[in-house]
């Protein structure tokens, strides 16, 4: 007896079925990774290096510092050798850091003989200042900073726009650190008969200059910032700094505020900055 023939709809299951092509996803993956590729190299370049852009000022345009010598010889002449005059760009277009780059666009300043409304000042707000010193801005914000936000300080009070070291009395001045600060801490200038050896280093040993977390722009708090340089050792359950047991004393607080070492940059009485 003949065996019907299945339906030509009906599929043959006696073979096994072909498993079916995967979906392609090449193109999708080539596109993931070109915006991953992207994301990266715009990171990259926006972490090393910073993007700055001179202060606008509405209807002016920019001159060159050429125009500025006209009238500013002298800032001009000693802007040469200034810190911020080495920030140059290298290539057929390259541009000098000029006078406009802080100071705006200075087409009205020229037109108006040097009206000071028609041109950007930046002792008046540090803001030109953070443009660049992305840093700084973040460190004026904390808890315990000069006040440059509050307006009873610029930059150029401690950094020379345009002429020398960006440090006042900085290079290769003797102390030359120092001057910057003690132009107003003068307390601190000495001379003392007993100095704090730490004065040699500069009072960036101790103090950060644009701002901390800590009270006073120290760069360490309690005893911590002593015990960087004045050793510590433990005997026998003591606390020995400077070969004397310091155990009860530190509880107390500070090496400064705990009563002891009160004259912390020097003395003339003692040797231990006591009094």
């Amino acid at each position: 007896m003949a065996t019907p023939s299945l339906p030509s709809e009906v599929p043959d299951r006696s073979q096994p079925v072909p498993p079916s092509p995967p979906p392609r996803r090449w193109p999708r993956l080539w596109v993931v990774a070109g915006v991953v590729i992207g994301l990266t190299a715009i990171s990259c370049g926006t972490v090393t290096r910073t993007v700055m852009a001179p202060p606008s000022i509405p209807g002016a345009t920019f001159v060159g510092s050429a125009a500025c010598a006209d009238c500013h010889d002298k800032l001009c002449r000693d802007f040469k050798f200034a810190t911020h005059a080495r920030l140059e760009a290298k290539g057929p277009k390259a541009l000098d850091v000029g006078c406009e780059s802080c100071h705006g666009p200075g087409s009205l300043h020229n037109e108006s003989g040097g009206a000071p409304h028609t041109i950007v000042n930046p002792r008046k707000s540090p803001e030109v200042c953070f443009e660049c010193h992305l840093s700084q801005r973040g460190e004026f914000g904390l808890p315990s900073h000069h006040p440059v936000a509050e307006g009873r300080l610029t930059c150029g009070d401690c950094h020379p726009p345009h002429h020398g070291p960006a440090v006042k009395a900085g290079g290769t001045a003797m102390l030359g650190e120092n001057e910057a600060c003690l132009t107003c801490h003068s307390a601190q200038r000495g001379p003392y008969v007993f100095e704090h050896e730490a004065l040699r280093d500069g009072c960036t040993t101790c103090h950060r200059p644009h701002g901390s977390v800590n009270d006073k722009l120290l760069t360490q708090r309690n005893a911590t910032l002593c015990l960087r340089c004045h050793f510590q050792q433990q005997s026998g359950g003591n606390i020995l700094i400077g070969g004397m047991n310091h155990s009860q004393f530190l509880s107390q607080g500070t090496c400064w505020s705990g009563g002891c070492h009160e004259a912390v940059h020097g003395s003339q009485v003692n040797s231990s900055l006591r009094y």
